[in-house]
């Protein structure tokens, strides 16, 4: 028979947790910093951040109660550990039963030793076992209910305390990302200075009228948390690359809605058109609202496109107009548009006109079909029902990415 064992720790009691946060952002800067100069001026933004907090983010722990078994065994139990009305010898051990109860858990069992912001001067003595959390009870003649009562005591408090510190990870988790964000880009812009790149390439596309919009290239571009792969960049070097600054980008989308609006409300008149009569009467919109490059049927690398904005040479906006051919046309379209597209940071869009009565039935065939295409990266926002953004990658590299609108309009036969 062995002797009494008291071992194990306090729970949620050992390490402070605000600097287990801080370690965790330190590894994540670090993280940052020990990468490549090229790798961080080539890849995809926003695959890399998502690398990085899925790396970094923390998993609670979560508490499987329903699991909870008991095993007992008898040990020799020390004459000074007896509660008072026990008369022995003192230095003197005794045999009595020891009752381990087996919690279980998942998670990192190391989270079991974090002191949260708020936490508990009287934490229970505990163990880990198998994927359990243990913690003993000396019989000295108790009867079940009491030892059912100080069991739901301590996993109560268990509980309690596991919930305090859950609550901060859910709040550093949700901090990760602008954190994230905030050292990649100032890595990235520090770089940037660096090679004498300018953060801003001018394009020679502006509104008229008042105000100065100009084309330029911006200077950066719970259960179990998914592991998101880090990006692999194949690039030698840095090459700069014109695209569509976003606000001019929506600017455009904006006004190619409005015009597939002005379609829906009166489809007497351009019910039956041909694809090229609905992009002409886009064109002649757009051309008055911005200076210079809008063009139509324009040829370029693998085929012709209905809406061309292009910068010596380069395209930085497309839009694709299609009559609604079903899913397989609609993936086909998106493919034949990513195939127009030679850089990094490029903006499209897929500009669909249906002719079925169902319109609704079309809008979920191109939501839930969509992420089929090889090509998807990730849903951004809706703007509204019938206009959405997601973001795609160019053929072959995932570290240049689209930004490609989805609009579909009603035009019944």
């Amino acid at each position: 028979m062995r002797g009494y064992r008291r071992e194990g720790f306090h729970a949620f009691s050992e390490y402070d947790g605000f600097s287990m946060f801080e370690n965790q952002k330190s590894a994540l800067d670090q993280a940052i910093k020990r990468q490549a100069d090229d790798y961080i001026l080539n890849v995809n933004r926003e695959e890399y951040l998502q690398h990085l907090i899925s790396e970094f983010c923390i998993e609670p722990i979560e508490i499987h109660k329903d699991g909870l078994s008991v095993s007992t065994h008898e040990e020799m139990i020390p004459a000074e550990m007896h509660p008072r009305g026990y008369f022995m010898d003192r230095g003197g051990s005794y045999p009595r039963d020891v009752l381990v109860f087996h919690l279980p858990f998942s998670g990192d069992p190391q989270l079991l030793k974090v002191r949260a912001s708020t936490y508990s001067m009287s934490a229970p003595l505990i163990n880990v076992e198998q994927g359990c959390i243990t913690f003993r009870m000396i019989n000295f003649n108790l009867d079940a209910q009491r030892i059912k009562q100080e069991s739901d005591n301590t996993i109560r408090s268990i509980e309690t305390q596991n919930g305090y510190l859950t609550r901060n990870i859910e709040s550093f988790n949700s901090s990760l990302r602008q954190h994230a964000e905030r050292i990649f880009d100032a890595r990235k812009e520090q770089l940037l200075k660096k090679n004498n790149l300018i953060a801003s390439l001018g394009v020679p596309i502006k509104e008229t009228g008042n105000k100065s919009g100009t084309f330029s290239v911006p200077a950066k571009r719970t259960k179990a948390i998914a592991s998101k792969p880090q990006p692999k960049v194949t690039d030698k070097g840095y090459q700069p690359e014109p695209t569509l600054d976003s606000t001019i980008y929506v600017q455009i989308l904006k006004i190619i809605h409005d015009v597939g609006k002005q379609f829906e409300r009166l489809p007497s008149t351009y019910s039956g058109k041909e694809e090229e009569h609905l992009r002409d009467h886009m064109l002649l919109i757009l051309e008055p609202n911005f200076e210079g490059a809008a063009t139509g049927e324009t040829f370029n690398k693998s085929g012709k496109t209905d809406i061309l904005l292009r910068h010596e040479g380069k395209n930085v906006f497309i839009a694709e107009l299609k009559y609604w051919h079903g899913k397989k046309g609609f993936l086909e379209t998106i493919s034949q548009l990513l195939g127009y597209l030679t850089w990094r940071d490029s903006k499209a869009a897929v500009v669909m006109f249906v002719r079925n009565k169902d319109f609704m039935a079309v809008l979920e065939t191109a939501k839930d079909s969509i992420s089929e295409h090889e090509n998807y990266l990730g849903f951004v926002n809706e703007q509204e029902e019938g206009w959405y953004s997601y973001r795609f990658h160019l053929n072959g590299d995932k570290n240049r990415e689209v930004n490609l609108a989805v609009m579909l309009f009603h035009i019944p036969a």
